[in-house]
C-alpha cells in the first residue's frame, strides 16, 4: 500500500471515529483525494459514429478508424435491426444492445429511444445472469472493503462532469430479491432511460453498484459470481458507508443528483439524506408519483369522487406504502382530512389485512395504514378483503404473479362501473394480472395501468392499449416502430423529468412538493385526443415532450420551495421555460451536426468563409 493511500485510510478512520458519536445525521466524511496521473483524453464511443463527415472524423482523431463511407441514419438503423434480428433470445438482444451502447452511444440512442430490451422485463433476466454474461464494467462498483478510500476510488471514473447517478446495493432487485452486484443492470438500464426519455447526456450519468455483501447463498456457491462472498453488512455499517459515499460523490461532482434504487429497506437512507443532498428514491417517490398521476386521471374517468374511493393494496412493502401516501396527499387536496384520506386504504400483506390487533409486530412503515376498525376480525386472504371492502381501486405491489384472479377481477367489475385495476409488479411474470385478464373479466370496463408492458388487446371489435381507453384498429402495423413499448404505468414517466428538473434548476434538495408536482404535471400531459379516448397516461412515443412538462413542474416547485439556484429561469413564463429545457436536452440525431459546429468554430467559419458543408444525416 502506498504512503498516500495509507494516510488516506488513516484519515478516514479518524474521521469515522470522530463522527460516530453523532449517528443521528450524516457526517461529512470528506477524504483526502488521490488524483490519478493524467493520460491522453479518453475518446467517446460516439466519436466512432459512421455518420460523421470526414472533417469531423479528422477533428475527433478517428479518421481511418472507421470505414470511409459516410452513412445515413437509415442505413445504420437497417444494419442494426438486421443484426438484432439474428439474435434468437431476449438476453442475446440485450447483450447486443449493451455492446452497441458501449461502442457507438449516439447510434444506440437513435435506434433505441425506449425498449423493454434495455429495462423491464428483460433487465430482470440480465440481472439474474449478470456475472455469467459480464463483458465490460458499464459502471462503478464500490465494495464495503473500500471504506475509507471511496473518495479516491471515485476519482477513477473518467468523466469529469457527472450530473446524475443511480445507486443500488442489489439487495432487492425488482421482484427477484437479493442479487448482490448482479443488480448493476438496474442502474445501467435506469440511466439509459434518463437519457432516452429526458435527454440527459449519457456521459454525464454514473451507474453505481455497492457491494455490501449478500445473504443469497446461491451467489456464494456460484463460481462465476463477481461480488464479495460475505454476509450483508449491518444497518449501522451501511449507514456509515453511505455517509462516506454521499460526501465523496458531492465532493467530486457538486450538485450531483443521487437516485437510490432497489434497496431492501429504502426508508433510512432517504430520511437521512433528503435534506442534506439532492437525492430521491424512485422505488418510493417515483413509483408513488407515476401511480398518483394515473390515479388522478382514473378518479376523473371513474366518476367516483375522492371521498367515496376505497383502495385495497395487495403488497404492503416500502413501494406500496410510498404509493399509498402519495394518494393520501391527493385525497387531502380534494378536500379530505388526513385521517379521512388515510382511512380510505386497506393494505394486505402475506399474513392478510394489516390491522392493529393481528398479533404480530408490524414493520414501522405499515403502522400508518394499519386498521383498527376490523372489530377483531382477521381477514387472511385478498379475496376476503375484497369482499369485505368492496374496493373502487385494486392496486398490486406484491410481486405475486396472478394474485388478481378471475373471481377477484369479476367482483371488481360487479362492484364498479369503471373499476380501477393497477397491477404494478414487474417483471411481467410477477404482474398480479395481465391486461387481457383485467379487461375480459370486467367486460372491457377496467381503468388499467401496469408496471410491466403488455400487448394491445382486441376485444369486442375494439383495440385497447394498457393505460388507454378503446381505440379503433390502427392503420399501420403495431410493429412499425419495433423497439418502442406500449404505455404501462411505469416510473419512466416521471423519474427522468424529476432528474432533469432537479439538474436544470440546480436544486439543493428534492422536496416532497417537487415529487407531487411531477405527478400533477404528468396527469396534465395528455393530448386532447388522449383525453377524449379516456387514456390514463400519454403515448410513450411522446415521452420526451412529457419529460419537458414534468421537468417544468419540478422546476416550478423547486422555485416555490426556495430550493433552486438557477436564477436565469425564475422570472420567465412557461413557454420560455419549456424552450430552456428543450435546448439543454441531448439529441442523438444532432450529434453529427454538433461536431460539425465545433469544427467550424475552430476554423472561425461559423456563418462565414470557413463553413463546413452539409447538414446532419436524417432518418
Amino acid at each position: 500500500m502506498s504512503r498516500a493511500l495509507s494516510q488516506t485510510r488513516s484519515a478516514a478512520t479518524a474521521a469515522s471515529e470522530t463522527s460516530s458519536t453523532d449517528a443521528s445525521r450524516p457526517h461529512p466524511n470528506i477524504k483526502q483525494t488521490i488524483t490519478p496521473p493524467q493520460g491522453r483524453a479518453l475518446t467517446s464511443t460516439g466519436d466512432f459514429d459512421t455518420s460523421h463527415a470526414p472533417e469531423v472524423r479528422k477533428y475527433l482523431r478517428t479518421y481511418g478508424l472507421t470505414p470511409p463511407n459516410v452513412e445515413s441514419f437509415k442505413t445504420q438503423a437497417t444494419r442494426c435491426l438486421n443484426q438484432l434480428a439474428l439474435k434468437t433470445t431476449s438476453i442475446e438482444k440485450y447483450q447486443y444492445l449493451s455492446s452497441l451502447r458501449n461502442t457507438n452511444v449516439h447510434l444506440f440512442y437513435r435506434l433505441v429511444e425506449l425498449t423493454p430490451l434495455i429495462y423491464t422485463p428483460v433487465v430482470g433476466e440480465a440481472c439474474l445472469r449478470w456475472s455469467e454474461i459480464y463483458q465490460q464494467p458499464e459502471g462503478m462498483y464500490l465494495s464495503y472493503s473500500d471504506r475509507g478510500s471511496i473518495s479516491s476510488i471515485i476519482q477513477n471514473w473518467p468523466q469529469t462532469k457527472v450530473e446524475i447517478t443511480v445507486v443500488t446495493d442489489g439487495s432487492r432487485i425488482l421482484g427477484l430479491g437479493d442479487l448482490g452486484i448482479n443488480g448493476m443492470g438496474i442502474p445501467v438500464g435506469k440511466l439509459a432511460l434518463y437519457t432516452g426519455c429526458a435527454g440527459i447526456r449519457p456521459e454525464k450519468t454514473l451507474p453505481l453498484t455497492l457491494d455490501l455483501g449478500t445473504n443469497n447463498r446461491a451467489l456464494w456457491d456460484d463460481p462465476l459470481y463477481m461480488g464479495s462472498r460475505r454476509e450483508k453488512i449491518s444497518a449501522d455499517e451501511e449507514r456509515d458507508f453511505l455517509d462516506e459515499l454521499m460526501a465523496a460523490l458531492t465532493e467530486r461532482w457538486p450538485g450531483i443528483i443521487i437516485q437510490f434504487e432497489d434497496f431492501k429497506n429504502p426508508f433510512p437512507a432517504l430520511e437521512r439524506y433528503r435534506n442534506t443532498y439532492t437525492c430521491f428514491n424512485d422505488d418510493i417517490q417515483g413509483t408513488g408519483a407515476v401511480i398518483l398521476a394515473g390515479i388522478i386521471n382514473a378518479v376523473k374517468r371513474s366518476g367516483v369522487p375522492a371521498k367515496d374511493q376505497r383502495a385495497v393494496f395487495m403488497g404492503a412493502g416500502s413501494a406500496g406504502v410510498g404509493v399509498a401516501k402519495q394518494i393520501v396527499e391527493f385525497f387531502m387536496r380534494e378536500g379530505l382530512t388526513e385521517d379521512q384520506a388515510r382511512r380510505s386504504f386497506w393494505l394486505v400483506d402475506t399474513k392478510g389485512l394489516v390491522t392493529d390487533d393481528r398479533g404480530d409486530k408490524l414493520a414501522e412503515h405499515k403502522v400508518y395504514f394499519s386498521r383498527n376498525d376490523n372489530e377483531g376480525k382477521q381477514l387472511k386472504s385478498l379475496s376476503e378483503v375484497v369482499e369485505y371492502v368492496k374496493p373502487t381501486i385494486l392496486m398490486g405491489l406484491s410481486t405475486i404473479g396472478g394474485v388478481f384472479d378471475k373471481d377477484i377481477l369479476t367482483r371488481m367489475g360487479q362492484f364498479n362501473e369503471r373499476p380501477v385495476i393497477f397491477p404494478l409488479s414487474n417483471p411481467s411474470a410477477n404482474s398480479e394480472c395481465t391486461f387481457e385478464e383485467a379487461m375480459k373479466h370486467t367486460e372491457g370496463r377496467a381503468l388499467f395501468a401496469s408496471g410491466s408492458p403488455f400487448a394491445p388487446l382486441a376485444y369486442n371489435g375494439r383495440i385497447y392499449n394498457p393505460g388507454q381507453g378503446p381505440h379503433s384498429p390502427p392503420h399501420t402495423p403495431l410493429f412499425e416502430r419495433p423497439l418502442l413499448i406500449s404505455r404501462p404505468g411505469n416510473n419512466m414517466y416521471v423519474f427522468p423529468g424529476i432528474g432533469l428538473g432537479a439538474i436544470l434548476s440546480k436544486a439543493v434538495s428534492i422536496s416532497q412538493e417537487m415529487i407531487y408536482a411531477s405527478a400533477e404535471a404528468l396527469s396534465t400531459s395528455l393530448s386532447d385526443a388522449e383525453i377524449s379516448d379516456q387514456d390514463l397516461y400519454p403515448d410513450i412515443s411522446r415521452i420526451r415532450d412529457v419529460s419537458v412538462i414534468v421537468a417544468r413542474g419540478v422546476i416550478r416547485a423547486a422555485q416555490r420551495d426556495g430550493l433552486d439556484r438557477e436564477l436565469a429561469v425564475r422570472d420567465i413564463d412557461d413557454d420560455m421555460l419549456d424552450g430552456f429545457i428543450r435546448e439543454r436536452m441531448y439529441d442523438p440525431k444532432m450529434e453529427s451536426e454538433r461536431a460539425k459546429l465545433e469544427v467550424a468554430a475552430l476554423v472561425g467559419g461559423i456563418g462565414g468563409e470557413g463553413k463546413v458543408g452539409g447538414g446532419a444525416a436524417r432518418l
